[in-house]
């Protein structure tokens, strides 16, 4: 049977590249009963950014290496509670054979076991070296003039992103790199998606639901202690948010 589209006929579909959001759960160690607790406490904190969120579940820093772990009581107990999980990163032959047992798409890890096996890899296949590459330019900033409305996205996925208006309670702003909103924030900010941990938030009004730096996050309850209706930047220092005046950053 002929595969090719006949004249005047559309496509079933399209494959083409899509860049989206995600959160990585870092596992250290899993005990059925706790883990769901502890996913529970974790969802409490901001309800609306959780729910059908997509997952990733991190095994590079998991220490049960020799133990066999299950992705079934995991992957239940996140549906239970309206998180899907999509993927597993990182982790042992073993392990990702369990992973993909349970469906689950498997992506390389940045630990230092997973480069260490990809660095193997490479010299092993590679029959020469690489011929040197120029400089790639970094991406322009994404510059949105208009205010971001309740139930509206926007997303740089490779650069910075620069608001010149309000960014609406409801709707939600992402970035590659920094996220600059010349206006109060009310909605929701995640700057550094893919992990960028020098990626910076900027704002003349904190007044967010929800501020996220490579996966760190702090909801409004957590904020209104610190820099709350005023000018200020938001920053990763040791893994923990940092809310600084604009003037005193």
């Amino acid at each position: 049977m002929s595969n090719i589209t006949a004249p005047g006929v559309q496509q079933v579909f399209q494959l083409k590249s899509a860049s989206v959001s995600m959160t990585a759960l870092e596992l250290y160690y899993f005990d059925n009963d706790e883990f769901e607790e502890t996913l529970r406490n974790k969802i409490s904190q901001a309800p609306g950014f959780f729910r059908d969120i997509p997952l990733i579940i991190s095994l590079e820093k998991y220490e049960g290496l020799d133990s066999e772990l299950d992705f079934f009581k995991i992957i239940g107990a996140c549906r239970r509670n309206s998180i899907h999980v999509i993927g597993v990163r990182g982790g042992n032959d073993d392990q990702r054979r369990l992973a993909r047992g349970a469906s689950l798409a498997l992506m390389p890890g940045s630990g230092q076991r997973d480069k260490d096996h990809e660095t193997t890899a490479e010299v092993a296949d590679a029959p020469a070296a690489p011929a040197p590459q120029t400089a790639k330019e970094a991406a322009p900033a994404k510059i949105i003039s208009q205010p971001v409305r309740s139930g509206q996205q926007v997303h740089a996925p490779e650069g910075d992103l620069v608001i010149l208006a309000p960014v609406q309670a409801g709707a939600e702003v992402l970035a590659a790199g920094s996220i600059h909103v010349y206006g109060p924030l009310r909605g929701r900010a995640l700057a550094g998606i893919h992990g960028s941990e020098s990626a910076r938030i900027f704002c003349q009004s904190l007044e967010a639901e929800l501020v996220s730096i490579a996966g760190h996050y702090k909801i409004s309850e957590d904020l209104q202690n610190n820099g709350w209706k005023s000018a200020v930047q938001i920053q990763l220092r040791d893994d923990l948010l940092v809310v600084a005046p604009l003037d005193k950053a």
